[in-house]
C-alpha cells in the first residue's frame, strides 16, 4: 500500500454519498494553540497487524516485547503514525493533549483520540507536560490487548 493523508476523506461509505460529512481536515481550534514551540524530534510509529492472525502491534513489536517511549518532561514531540494495515485505528494518548496538524496552522485542533484510517500517514505534536507513565493505545480494545499499545513515559 502506498501511505498518504487522508484526512480529507471521509471514510468508508461516507464519501460521495450526497451528505455533508465534517471532516478531520474541516476541524480547526477557536484560538491558537497553548504551545507555539516548534517539536524538536519526530517518532515515527508504524501500525502493524495481522487481521487473520488477530496480532496488533507498533513497528511489528507486540506491547509485551517493546521498550517504553521515553520523552522528557517539557519536550515538544511530533508523533507520526502510519497505518500499514487494512482496518482503522482509533490512537489514544493517555495523559497529554494531541494536536492533530491537518493543515489548521496555529489552530490544530486538540484531540484525545486521533482515528488514523487504512493507508494513512498522518502526524500530531504532544507537548509532554504532566509526569507519569502514560499508555498508548488502539482504541479498538481488542486491539490493544493483543498488543498495540505501548507505555509513553514522561519524566
Amino acid at each position: 500500500m502506498v501511505t498518504r493523508s487522508r484526512l480529507s476523506e471521509a471514510g468508508d461509505g461516507l464519501d460521495g454519498n450526497g451528505r455533508r460529512v465534517l471532516l478531520l481536515s474541516d476541524l480547526r481550534n477557536a484560538k491558537r494553540g497553548n504551545d507555539p514551540r516548534p517539536p524538536t524530534r519526530e517518532i515515527v510509529l508504524h501500525l502493524t497487524g495481522n487481521m487473520e492472525r488477530f496480532m496488533w502491534s507498533f513497528n511489528g513489536t507486540k506491547f509485551s516485547d517493546a521498550a517504553p517511549i521515553l520523552l522528557k518532561l517539557g519536550e515538544r514531540v511530533r508523533f507520526t503514525l502510519i497505518n500499514d494495515t487494512m482496518m482503522d485505528h482509533p490512537m489514544h494518548l493517555h495523559g497529554v493533549w494531541s494536536e492533530l496538524e491537518n493543515g489548521q496552522g496555529d489552530y490544530r485542533p486538540y484531540k484525545h483520540t486521533i482515528l488514523v484510517k487504512p493507508a494513512e500517514k498522518l502526524s500530531f505534536l504532544v507537548s509532554a507536560d504532566e509526569r507519569g507513565r502514560w499508555a498508548f493505545h488502539c482504541h479498538l480494545l481488542y486491539h490493544m490487548e493483543l498488543g498495540m499499545m505501548r507505555e509513553v513515559r514522561i519524566s
